[in-house]
């Protein structure tokens, strides 16, 4: 048996590289897609805000339980892709996440906001999963050394998804206009309107599944949870990825990192109508936010051929000293010196996600979807710091609310430049 898994070992290293490049093109799809479905929210939340009337506190339940899922699911997550495979857990993560488009069909045909809750919290299960899996095979697929350079070009495509939804849900949500009948009140004939683009993406997501179900993917051996896998690893002296201080560490970086980016995108469109900084209408100012999400796609570029060259804890120190720097000025000065400061953040937000993500799985071994799994759960930082600087906002300002994102970037220069490599 031992000589049957060496032998298997060496050919998957002789054909290792044409099928990691294979399977990095084939994952790419992924992580445009759960980009794109990600910022559709932000078309999504006005929208019912508009069709039910609702406070600001009811539309941001679409981010509670956007976020909520990551909370509650990513640990199940973990131990489900530690039993099944990468691969697998991509296929199930595919199926779930159609299963919660699909169901916004009859969310909108009962025009009901809680429907339109619950088909948010399977899709964005579904998209948990993927992330789970997805997140660390890329990770695994090539040397050890790429691994941040990797997984941050992959998230590039994702932040295309980011940077292309709001142009698609603006044209098939927000400019389409429609008239009650004698059949439909004017709540659900404007309910009526999402039906379309969560159809298509419920198609999309089911044939990608049916794709991945087929591709033959390369194996990661090394982070199987076998008997044998295991004993090999006791010379580390762990029975559990949160032993491992810099994962932990990681997950407070995922924390805080998540919060900081929501946060920043959360108020952007209230920061730029303030008079003192481009007094733009909302609708003016939402254009702009393209600019943010876009620098984080063009960063993401970058940065995966600088950390070809350069030590990934250096440069994830590097972004977030200049991230804050610049919403440090964003805060303290006013007109077009503070919008494009407060734009520009995005550019080096760019890296971080996959950079903090990669080395806090870096030497995890069975461990690593265990790990993946709980850096997925400190997604929710994403729920709570927005949160916590709308509470400062409102009792000392939107500009000076912003010194919590400072904070948050204080940690990521710690962790890159130390916490990793503890």
């Amino acid at each position: 048996m031992a000589m049957m898994q060496s032998t298997a070992t060496s050919t998957t290293a002789q054909g290792g590289t044409e099928n990691y490049r294979f399977a990095l093109v084939s994952l790419t799809s992924l992580f445009f897609m759960w980009g794109f479905i990600t910022c559709l929210n932000d078309i999504l939340i006005p929208h019912l805000k508009a069709v039910f009337s609702l406070s600001y506190a009811e539309a941001m339940l679409i981010q509670f339980c956007f976020f909520g899922a990551y909370f509650l699911v990513s640990l199940p997550a973990g131990k489900l892709v530690k039993q099944v495979g990468y691969q697998k857990g991509i296929v199930i993560g595919l199926t779930i996440a159609a299963l919660g488009c699909a169901l916004f069909y009859p969310a909108a045909a009962l025009a009901t906001y809680g429907l339109f809750l619950g088909a948010l919290f399977v899709l964005a299960s579904g998209i948990t999963i993927l992330q789970v899996a997805a997140n660390p095979y890329v990770n695994a697929l090539g040397p050890t050394e790429t691994a941040s350079s990797r997984l941050t070009l992959t998230q590039a495509f994702n932040a295309l998804g980011t940077t292309v939804a709001p142009f698609f849900g603006a044209v098939l949500i927000l400019s389409v206009t429609v008239e009650a009948s004698a059949q439909l009140t004017h709540a659900q004939a404007e309910a009526e309107v999402v039906k379309l683009p969560y159809l298509l993406l419920a198609g999309m997501l089911a044939i990608l599944a049916i794709v991945f179900a087929k591709l033959k993917l390369p194996t990661i051996a090394a982070h199987q949870d076998t008997s044998e896998t295991t004993a090999n690893q006791s010379h580390l002296g762990k029975t559990s990825a949160f032993q491992f201080t810099h994962l932990t560490l990681g997950a407070v970086g995922i924390f805080v990192y998540v919060g900081a980016e929501v946060a920043i995108g959360s108020f952007l469109v209230n920061f730029l109508a303030e008079e003192h900084i481009a007094g733009l209408t909302e609708a003016t100012a939402a254009n702009y936010i393209a600019y943010y999400w876009g620098g984080a796609m063009v960063g993401r570029f970058i940065g995966a051929a600088v950390m070809r060259k350069v030590e990934a804890g250096k440069v994830l120190g590097f972004n977030a000293a200049m991230a804050a720097i610049l919403v440090f000025i964003a805060m303290t000065s006013s007109g077009q010196l503070a919008m494009w400061s407060i734009l520009g953040v995005g550019l080096f937000n760019s890296i971080m996600f996959p950079t903090i993500f990669s080395l806090a799985l870096r030497d995890l071994g069975p461990f690593t979807s265990q790990g993946s799994g709980a850096l997925c759960l400190a997604i929710v930082g994403g729920a709570i710091l927005p949160l916590l600087q709308g509470v400062l906002a409102d009792n000392i300002g939107i500009q000076q609310a912003f010194f919590l994102p400072i904070i948050c970037y204080a940690f990521i220069i710690f962790y890159g430049l130390k916490g990793a490599k503890l």
